[in-house]
């Protein structure tokens, strides 16, 4: 008797990254359906990161579709707009740019976790992961500069520990994670191309691929932690 496959749900399939970890799975045939969720009317639902409904009414229109997932990917995050870069500088904080970007960074895919991990299974190997990124980290930060995306995904990577603890109480095969996707050729990363050499800036597929392979040959124990795309661990 063959194993049942489960579902899979991806979150931000309108970006580069997030497309492209929902095309990997889909060619992989390993999950009987992937959802893609995006702000993209050509996605199987629309999601808006920074609303705590809108996530909740995606994991109903999961669970009505009788899914079974066992793999949730968040693959959302903001670094940039048109009007707002990177800070530099202490003088450069702006109170409502902090607010968005620790909204769309750290509590979107906590609302995520909240809304989606009750829809997952309870004894069988079951995973959550979210886009984190190695200037996240406290003990790795030796230049300063981009106050609200360092600190926003530092916020993620202890959402993501708390998540795991209180995960591994009702399923100790679950696993949640933080995982860097280096340096993508992305809309997020375009500004900054420029000083990334050419054999560390990865095609979207490339990426989507290796972090999937981390993914995959991670354990429980491993959950609360944050990897990067090569399964390099990256220590808070």
């Amino acid at each position: 008797m063959t194993s049942r496959r489960h579902d899979a749900v991806v979150i931000g399939t309108g970006g580069a990254i997030g497309s492209s970890l929902a095309d990997s799975l889909e060619e992989s045939g390993d999950y009987n359906r992937v959802f893609r969720l995006s702000r993209h009317s050509s996605d199987d639902h629309f999601i808006d990161i920074s609303d705590e409904q809108s996530i909740a009414d995606c994991a109903q229109f999961v669970a009505d579709k009788n899914a079974s997932p066992n793999l949730i990917l968040c693959a959302t995050g903001i670094l940039h707009q048109q009007d707002k870069q990177p800070e530099k500088s202490l003088r450069e904080l702006d109170s409502e740019w902090l607010a968005r970007v620790y909204q769309v960074n750290a509590i979107g895919p906590a609302m995520v976790a909240k809304h989606f991990i009750p829809l997952m299974s309870r004894k069988d190997r079951a995973i959550f992961a979210a886009l984190g990124a190695r200037v996240g980290s406290i003990s790795d930060n030796h230049l300063g500069g981009w106050y609200g995306y360092r600190a926003s995904k530092a916020a993620l990577h202890m959402f993501i520990r708390n998540i795991a603890i209180e995960w591994a109480r009702k399923n100790p095969e679950a696993l949640a994670i933080a995982i860097h996707p280096g340096t993508v050729d992305s809309s997020l990363s375009e500004p900054f191309q420029r000083s990334v050499p050419n054999n560390k800036l990865f095609t979207p597929a490339y990426s989507a691929e290796k972090m999937l392979r981390v993914i995959n040959r991670l354990g429980p124990e491993q959950s609360g932690k944050v990897f990067a795309w090569d399964g390099q661990e990256i220590i808070p």
